[in-house]
């Protein structure tokens, strides 16, 4: 896959940005006083960050006094607290304890799972993609085989499948799929999974579960269970927003989950452990987390309507669409409007992936890409 690299369009973002700011100047729609005094989501400040599938609202205040809670712990290390988190995703993925490996961030977990299944190898994954763990193991010489999505912008489960060789280690699933935000087929899924993991270890990358609303939509943790040799991961960046404290983890029978636990780098820290502890517990923050996010959804697929602009339908906390215009112009004329938007994503790169803020952000947004798309 040929273009810009994620790595690349980050640091040309940041630099860009950094003169594009926006002040709350009064065209933005308030929030309540209730969801203030609840979740005291910051003021707007510029620029306003809808690229990076962020959840605006978070840490919740249960996950901030837990944090601060634990600062005199902050001189141990963390590995003799880590068992209660365990033990808590444990019991909410229904699995035992043995099936977690707790990571500092999905990513950390996509990218150990790629070096410890994929070297010698190959990885197969559909394009685009979330890159982390390709891009992770290409550094170590793991070959990566690039299948396109379908015409639909669907994953091709049909061509993976039949790419599967002596060389593959390791097959990457996204669902939903960041960027575009569908859902692999339900009832194609669970049976793919089943046969290809008899000859691969297959991945199957949960970080949006949460935002599915399809009744019933099977995770591939239930093949976990039945011992498969699939690896599900899951985060807390998202819908518990807490992105910027780093915690995710992996759900892998246990042969696989000690060989993935022996490669993991990072590690969790104390505030880390003691926010996902309070998250897992603060429900009512994770339904509003979800609710607003399908707010925002709602505003920005209006806008879209009304733009007359294609666009996919989202089982995320962002929506892809088909903006016509070269993602990097259109990043370049949203950041001097003091936005940052999705980062390119090959070969699709007339197609705009942005994220869900606050209301007061996306009606903002909202006001600026009529102005530039309309």
């Amino acid at each position: 896959m040929k273009g810009i690299s994620r790595r690349e369009w980050l640091k040309s973002a940041s630099l860009g940005s950094g003169m594009a700011f926006l002040g709350a100047n009064g065209l933005a729609t308030s929030l309540t006083a209730e969801e203030i005094r609840k979740f005291n989501p910051r003021p707007l400040a510029g620029p306003i960050r809808l690229g990076s599938n962020e959840n605006p609202y978070g840490p919740s205040e249960k996950m901030r006094q837990a944090m601060i809670a634990a600062f005199d712990d902050g001189c141990r290390y963390p590995w003799s607290y880590n068992s209660a988190l365990v033990k808590m995703v444990a019991e909410k993925e229904g699995v035992p304890e043995d099936h977690i490996v707790l990571v500092a961030g999905s990513t950390e977990g996509l990218k150990v799972a790629g070096i410890t299944f994929g070297k010698g190898g190959e990885i197969i994954t559909c394009a685009p993609t979330f890159l982390s763990m390709m891009e992770y193991a290409e550094l170590w010489g793991t070959e990566i085989n690039w299948v396109p999505l379908t015409k639909d912008l669907d994953f091709d489960l049909d061509e993976i499948e039949k790419r599967v060789s002596h060389e593959t280690r390791l097959v990457f699933l996204c669902n939903p799929n960041n960027p575009t935000g569908k859902l692999l087929p339900a009832d194609r899924v669970m049976d793919f999974c089943e046969t290809v993991s008899k000859r691969a270890v297959v991945f199957s990358d949960e970080a949006y579960y949460d935002y599915i609303t399809q009744p019933n939509y099977p995770s591939m943790v239930e093949l976990v269970k039945k011992g498969h040799d699939v690896v599900v991961s899951r985060t807390f960046s998202k819908v518990y927003g807490l992105a910027g404290i780093r915690m995710g983890y992996l759900i892998a029978k246990p042969e696989l989950a000690k060989k993935l636990q022996e490669r993991v780098v990072a590690n969790t820290n104390i505030m880390a452990i003691e926010a996902s502890k309070a998250a897992l517990k603060d429900n009512e923050f994770y339904q509003f987390s979800i609710k607003k996010a399908e707010e925002a959804k709602a505003l920005l697929t209006k806008t879209l309507d009304d733009l007359k602009l294609p666009y996919l339908d989202s089982h995320a906390n962002f929506i892809f669409f088909h903006s016509g215009k070269d993602i990097l112009e259109l990043n370049k004329t949203m950041a001097q409007k003091g936005f940052i938007i999705g980062r390119p994503f090959p070969p699709l790169n007339d197609w705009c992936r942005v994220s869900t803020g606050t209301i007061e952000e996306v009606n903002l947004y909202n006001q600026a890409i009529r102005e530039v798309l309309g």
